[in-house]
């Protein structure tokens, strides 16, 4: 079935009210907790293999739980302003991080790692897709984030944009998704012949998906900021998670994923 604006809207809303309803259980349950020290932090669902494998260190070493809730990023924005709770944003991209900091949700960002789009396919490129350029091709279906969840939708709005291919690639799209590892999902089904996804994320799918990168000047290389909420109650300890993200130990681990760490603070948009 083809891309229906009207039905994807649809989904979109009942799939936010679901995801907002766990996550305000979620976040209820982490910031009362009186067993344990814990921390709920908001999330990309694209780092959700590193950034669990980091809480689980940062855990052994200082004793305070991580409670993640992983979703799009334009989605945990929202869901942070509904729910008023939690302790650390960390979107898959610096622009929703300045809405944050615009609405005063937000401490001063730092950066953690770098997400460089690709060109993702199912293993073996049976279409042969090599560049952008075939993506606007006959019989090719193509899978894209949601622009108005996911962080990867957004970037690659930007990429066809820059590349003025958005209308030839668009009839092409068969598939909206909220997060980036639905995309995998597609990919790894055959139900896309190609998508755009963030380099770790391909990477991780290794033996499902190849990758096709995407020249410098065509692409649009996104930053993975992090910040202190500042609805938290335990800022300094949130302040402490986010100097471990940018720890010798969180970087192997970031990188064991595919990511590039990085260090320093936030400063707009980054090209390689």
């Amino acid at each position: 079935m083809y891309y229906n604006e009207s039905m994807a809207g649809q989904y979109r809303f009942l799939r936010f009210f679901i995801a907002a309803s766990v996550s305000t259980l979620l976040l209820l349950n982490a910031c009362s907790d009186t067993q344990k020290q814990t921390m709920a932090v908001y999330c990309g669902a694209g780092m959700s293999k590193a950034a669990s494998e980091i809480g689980e260190l940062f855990e052994k070493k200082y004793g305070i739980a991580i409670h993640y809730n992983f979703a799009g990023s334009n989605t945990l924005l929202s869901q942070i302003q509904i729910v008023r709770k939690g302790d650390v944003y960390v979107p898959a991209s610096d622009y929703y991080m300045e809405i944050a900091a615009n609405k005063k949700l937000v401490e001063k960002p730092v950066t953690i790692a770098l997400h460089i789009p690709v060109i993702a396919v199912p293993k073996g490129n049976p279409k042969n897709i090599t560049s952008l350029e075939d993506l606007a091709g006959n019989n090719i279906r193509i899978g894209l984030g949601d622009p108005k969840a996911a962080a990867i939708g957004k970037t690659s709005v930007e990429i066809f944009k820059l590349n003025n291919l958005e209308q030839r690639v668009y009839k092409n799209v068969v598939t909206r998704t909220a997060t980036v590892n639905e995309l995998l999902v597609y990919l790894s089904l055959n139900q896309v012949d190609a998508a755009v996804t963030w380099e770790d994320n391909a990477l991780a799918a290794a033996g499902k998906v190849d990758v096709v990168p995407i020249p410098r000047n065509q692409n649009r290389v996104e930053t993975i900021p992090a910040a202190v909420l500042t609805l938290s109650k335990q800022k300094e300890n949130a302040r402490r998670f986010i100097d471990f993200l940018r720890s010798p130990e969180a970087k192997e681990i970031l990188e064991k994923y595919g990511f590039k760490a990085y260090g320093g603070h936030i400063s707009g948009r980054h090209t390689l």
